[in-house]
């Protein structure tokens, strides 16, 4: 008898209208993916119907365009995530005029996690007894925080706090964040809702997360927490147990960038083809081609030439790649200031 095969990942979601709503206007997902899966929360807003129809057409259209979706994960991430603002863009019509929602989704791909992220929905991940916040919120509150014109105290409890300056159907090319991160065995990520962070410090979701429950019973240990406390909002908490991570993936990670969210088309533009690397791969392919139909008598010499350089800028596309691979380190979370030209005067409120 084969001793039973630790599966690479499990997971738990949990979503709750909380104490003081009727509605539930959140949504989550969790889809199994070969090695790995697809993760999500969203958190509509504008009204009681739209809120609702926005979160859930949001993430139903995310993982249908993913699943249906050509090349790296990456890139498919980030146009199923246009696709979704799409979606609640076209819907927003009639008595919908006004909706949106925020859209959190990670993408757990082998022993990597891609993180795409719009709104102030948050992402967490504990590792080694450590607290890492992985996402900053896209609001008006936070980036009067970052800017040092709001205290923790006082961003925490203010009036605008559920006012957001970047959703889902705000306009037709969608902003976000995209970046990666390598796993490793014994990681927890927390995908959730502002109904879970604005309610819990980051050291009681420390507290909960660190106790040795599974994923679906911690989900639900959270958002008990969140209604113990006055459950003031919607709650959705996505939990994903890292158990046994596959190697990297061989293509480029995306790298956080330091400038807040960016429209997904230029995006897309500098993941497709723009590196380096790849040009310069392409540069000595053509010219070593070239070189030997113009000088066929020393096309080995020239073969052999091209094939050491080819050889040389693969093994640095290696070892850049492998770099990715060093130990996390904390993003600089609430402390970059979000790029002015790329905020817009578009806001979206929740009730309440």
């Amino acid at each position: 008898m084969s001793a039973a095969v630790t599966p690479p990942l499990s997971s738990g979601l949990l979503t709750d209208v909380g104490r003081q709503r009727d509605v539930n206007q959140d949504a989550a997902l969790a889809l199994d993916l070969p090695g790995g899966g697809l993760f999500a929360v969203a958190d509509g807003m504008g009204g009681h119907a739209a809120g609702e129809l926005a979160a859930n057409l949001a993430l139903d259209t995310l993982g249908q365009r993913y699943l249906g979706g050509r090349g790296q994960p990456p890139e498919r991430l980030a146009e199923a995530v246009q696709a979704a603002n799409l979606a609640v863009l076209r819907h927003a019509v009639g008595e919908y005029v006004g909706m949106g929602t925020t859209l959190l989704a990670v993408l757990v791909d082998r022993g990597a996690a891609i993180v795409a992220h719009v709104g102030d929905s948050r992402a967490y991940l504990l590792r080694g007894g450590e607290l890492h916040r992985l996402t900053d919120d896209h609001s008006w509150v936070a980036e009067q925080l970052r800017l040092g014109h709001l205290t923790e105290e006082e961003a925490r409890d203010h009036q605008w706090r559920s006012v957001v300056n970047n959703a889902l159907g705000g306009e037709e090319r969608v902003r976000l964040e995209l970046f990666g991160l390598p796993l490793r065995a014994g990681d927890r990520l927390l995908l959730c809702s502002d109904g879970l962070s604005g309610v819990l410090t980051d050291a009681e979701l420390l507290d909960l997360l660190a106790r040795p429950l599974a994923s679906d019973g911690t989900a639900r240990l959270l958002v008990d927490a969140a209604n113990d406390a006055g459950g003031p909002d919607n709650i959705t908490a996505v939990v994903v147990d890292v158990q046994r991570p596959g190697r990297l993936p061989r293509y480029t990670l995306p790298e956080r960038q330091g400038d807040g969210p960016t429209y997904v088309d230029v995006l897309l533009s500098a993941r497709r083809g723009s590196s380096p690397l790849t040009y310069l791969l392409l540069t000595v392919a053509y010219f070593t081609l070239l070189g030997v139909m113009l000088i066929p008598e020393r096309r080995l010499l020239i073969g052999l030439v091209g094939a050491l350089l080819l050889g040389g800028v693969m093994t640095l596309q290696r070892v850049m790649r492998a770099r990715q691979g060093q130990p996390f380190s904390r993003p600089a979370a609430l402390t970059r200031a979000l790029n002015p030209a790329l905020s817009r005067p578009t806001r979206f409120r929740r009730e309440g």
